[in-house]
């Protein structure tokens, strides 16, 4: 019986694998830049945030048809369901595909085929976030979401993902005020490269629910004072962190520190196909890293499903799942 876990931090752009980037384009006539899968690799060394979102942007341009984002999503999906991933509430950023003439409707509408089959054929339940890219205009996020509002392609959610530093999170303040108003839940990155301003001002300007990465909090004892009052959960990614440079190696990583402080901290994988795993092997990292306990594994997995958007009964399921996974555990050291 694997744990089960709940993902609350996966872009499903950075769930496209280098295989699936060479499949695709060979199906849509793409010329690649590199000659090989190897070649391909080699370019998987980042030293910050920007020289990812350089290569994230270009392999997406394989990715054209509605079969198409069906496709990555399901791939998504088999490998989550093999990781014990119970349910899923995924990030899709439309201006990504829109920028380079991929209509809407045919993006939107291919991951919503395939989350409602994952549903039905794996199991996974899945909500689906819209989120926006904020180091292009606010004006064109808007925009987009008036035409998500607008489309047959129904989204659970909004985000705010993307470069970082220089675009803080007021400049979306109307974005996020017209998706409340029509009912969407509202997450925003901050607190990743951006400093902790960006955490305050997404929660107090754009009334966020749960703040994606949000480590950099920990330099400011007010503002973690204040996410620990509110049960504010933060969506934090540890491959990630380490693979863009945020910390140095797993054993650097803050997030014993961030359970000892109390906040509700959840662990997710972010862009699995770029920073080295999806998020059981995050769980895995950190077990090796610190020696997690199966009941810290459980409590892991139960902070996923407290800051879910599930409802009441789907969140009991899952904490009953968690807690017959504990129950089946044996009792001594985690290694």
């Amino acid at each position: 019986m694997r744990l089960p876990l709940v993902e609350l931090h996966l872009h499903l752009e950075g769930t496209l694998e280098p295989e699936l980037i060479f499949e695709l384009a060979e199906r849509n006539g793409v010329a690649l830049p590199w000659g090989s899968l190897d070649e391909l690799r080699e370019q998987y060394a980042f030293s910050d945030l920007q020289t990812f979102l350089n290569l994230y942007y270009a392999n997406l341009d394989v990715v054209r048809t509605r079969a198409d984002f069906a496709l990555l999503t399901t791939r998504y999906l088999e490998r989550a369901a093999a990781g014990g991933v119970r349910h899923a509430e995924v990030f899709f950023d439309p201006q990504a595909h829109t920028s380079r003439g991929v209509e809407l409707g045919e993006a939107l509408g291919g991951v919503h085929d395939a989350l409602q089959d994952g549903e039905r054929t794996l199991g996974i339940s899945s909500k689906l976030i819209v989120a926006f890219l904020r180091d292009r205009p606010a004006a064109e996020a808007l925009d987009v979401l008036k035409q998500v509002l607008a489309g047959p392609v129904p989204v659970d959610g909004i985000g705010l993902d993307s470069a970082e530093v220089g675009y803080p999170p007021e400049l979306f303040a109307e974005v996020f005020a017209l998706g409340k108003a029509n009912g969407l839940r509202l997450v925003a990155h901050a607190g990743e490269e951006g400093p902790p301003a960006y955490v305050w001002t997404a929660l107090d300007l754009l009334g966020v629910e749960r703040v994606d990465h949000g480590i950099r909090s920990l330099e400011d004892d007010a503002l973690v004072q204040r996410l620990v009052d509110e049960r504010m959960p933060l969506t934090v990614c540890p491959l990630s962190n380490v693979r863009l440079r945020v910390v140095e190696t797993i054993a650097d990583h803050p997030l014993p520190q961030m359970l000892e402080l109390g906040l509700l901290v959840t662990v997710n994988s972010d862009d699995p196909a770029y920073f080295g795993g999806y998020i059981d092997d995050n769980m895995a990292a950190l077990q090796e890293a610190f020696g997690l306990s199966a009941a810290q594994r459980a409590l892991l997995a139960r902070n996923g499903v407290e800051a879910s958007f599930l409802d009441p009964a789907g969140k009991a399921q899952l904490f009953a799942e968690i807690d017959a996974w504990l129950a089946a555990q044996p009792s001594g050291p985690s290694r």
